[in-house]
């Protein structure tokens, strides 16, 4: 009697999907990149599927497959805005709560100047409101890790108590409006814009100090 032969199943691609999602998760990253600097470099005007594909090297519908159109495109800047706007602002645990206030004050600055047209974008209204309200999973977190330090601040008592999140937003009123005030040019001496914008800093530091 012959020996029994045995059925040999053939391989499993267990390998076939993961790459082709992670060419497609690189592709819309890089996508994202070129809109970035076209946005940057020629404003929201120049923002278009065909100025992001020759950015990026590819054909315009490949922008298409990925994001479908200009208003897409717009909603991955933003959201890339509000996700570098976060970073630029959290500041990791050491310092005493009020310095860290003090550097995320900075921070935001620092990721406004680098990033003007984004920045304008992010908190104006030349985008359409359907974009601003798809946009609250990463406009939150943003303001979310303010309302953090804050209240970190009050447990150290180094600010007064209330609200955190109302404290966050005064905050956030005024750094944001001497950030704009530079970015429309409308500070009188913008060689002093950085002294400037770090008294106010103070300034608003001194107002939060819990009474001692």
């Amino acid at each position: 009697m012959s020996p029994r032969r045995r059925t040999v199943e053939p391989p499993v691609e267990v390998h076939s999907v993961l790459p082709r999602r992670t060419r497609s998760v690189a592709v819309r990253g890089a996508l994202v990149d070129a809109a970035v600097r076209v946005l940057e470099r020629d404003g929201l005007v120049g923002l278009t599927v065909r100025a992001v594909a020759a950015e990026a090297g590819v054909a315009p519908m490949g922008v298409y497959n990925h994001f479908e159109g200009k208003d897409g495109l717009i909603l991955a800047v933003l959201e890339r805005g509000f996700d570098g706007l976060r970073e630029a602002i959290t500041i990791r645990p050491g310092p005493p709560a009020l310095d860290r206030i003090r550097a995320s004050g900075i921070g935001y600055r620092t990721f406004a100047l680098a990033n003007p047209i984004t920045y304008e974008l992010m908190f104006g209204r030349s985008v359409a409101p359907e974009i601003h309200e798809r946009l609250t999973p990463h406009s939150k977190p943003a303001l979310g890790a303010l309302v953090d330090l804050v209240a970190q601040a009050q447990r150290e008592a180094t600010v007064r108590e209330g609200d955190p999140m109302s404290l966050a937003i005064q905050i956030w009123s005024a750094v944001h409006g001497a950030v704009s005030l530079e970015l429309s040019g409308s500070i009188p001496e913008p060689e002093q814009a950085e002294t400037i914008y770090g008294g106010l800093c103070e300034a608003v530091l001194i107002g939060l100090a819990a009474q001692q």
